[in-house]
């Protein structure tokens, strides 16, 4: 294997408890989800690489297909036709990776592409998320989530909405705007737990061992997970302490939505981020500012792929701004 392989495979292996406990919590579309992604993946990418008259074989066998699908089958409401996990992962092999030249020079994160284009595109199709086995709403079998997936077909008298919530980030932005008070709001819903979402808060602490371990094994620094994280928790309590009627806690903030999972696996994408060390500090920062600032003045909920695409803009010229200085050098 490849250094690069091993690398796309660590982190798949870190994706895994997340993901097992989130179709385990929210049911069998996370697996159609992941499952989709994966084949459109590994297609769209073999089709490109014919058609760029590039080896095959030995690109397929680098993983960041499989890192690319996994990351937008686990951002897609898994409730989703199928055709939106299809259409997001290849727009994004296509148009967000190969047209750029294929791993290592893309620009964008692919997987944040392909997730906001069907976001943008879809927006009914993309809010239709299934409620956590947590909450007290009616769960699909196997056979059932399969015939709801691929044909639209639901049992007879049972309507969607026994089968979809707003997520907690959803539900609170929508809450305030008709003037409840976080705490309100928090206490009337069934969705809420301890920290964030009933459900999404034991995913994220999933995703956050999985992060941690990827530290450990050093297939990512500290800066930009920390950065992230940091950032948000920061101006999250900088506005709880002015309001915490109107805002929610720092807390809650880290662990609802995909704050962990974006400030660990994908803003950490060493291709789209920025290269310094310094740079990484700056980028993370951006990331957790701009999630914040999204998420409750803007128009989308959770906000975290917006703000990844958005400083992966800003990355080049981060990275030229924080170059370390060179003292001298060797004849």
């Amino acid at each position: 294997m490849t250094p690069v392989s091993i690398v796309m495979l660590r982190v798949v292996l870190a994706l895994i408890p997340g993901a097992a406990l989130y179709s385990w919590l929210f049911g069998w579309g996370v697996i159609f989800n992941i499952g989709l992604c994966i084949a459109t993946a590994y297609i769209s990418e073999a089709l490109m690489l014919a058609l760029r008259q590039r080896p095959i074989a030995i690109f397929l066998s680098d993983n960041s297909a499989l890192v690319t699908a996994l990351l937008i089958g686990l951002a897609l409401p898994p409730l989703a036709p199928w055709w939106l996990p299809v259409l997001g992962t290849a727009f994004a092999m296509v148009f967000a990776k190969h047209i750029y030249g294929g791993l290592g020079f893309n620009p964008f994160n692919p997987a944040m592409i392909g997730y906001v284009v069907v976001l943008v595109s879809f927006p009914r199709e993309m809010t239709s998320w299934a409620a956590p086995l947590t909450a007290d709403h009616q769960t699909l079998n196997f056979t059932q989530t399969l015939a709801l997936v691929f044909s639209g077909a639901l049992p007879h008298g049972l309507h969607i909405d026994a089968l979809t919530a707003a997520t907690p980030l959803d539900t609170l932005k929508t809450q305030l705007h008709l003037n409840h008070s976080v705490d309100q709001i928090m206490s009337a819903s069934p969705i809420f737990g301890a920290i964030g979402g009933k459900g999404w808060e034991w995913v994220n602490l999933a995703f956050l061992g999985g992060g941690l371990w990827l530290m450990y094994k050093k297939i990512i620094s500290w800066h930009v997970p920390v950065a992230t994280l940091g950032s948000l928790a920061l101006i999250a309590l900088v506005f709880f302490i002015i309001d915490p009627k109107l805002y929610a806690s720092p807390l809650f903030h880290v662990a609802s939505g995909a704050a962990i999972l974006g400030a660990f696996f994908i803003a950490t994408d060493p291709v789209s981020g920025a290269a310094t060390l310094k740079g990484r500090l700056i980028f993370g920062t951006g990331v957790g500012l701009l999630t914040y600032i999204i998420r409750t003045w803007g128009g989308y909920p959770d906000a975290v792929a917006f703000a990844v695409l958005l400083m992966n803009m800003a990355a080049p010229t981060i990275d030229h701004y924080t170059q370390p200085r060179v003292f001298g050098h060797q004849e």
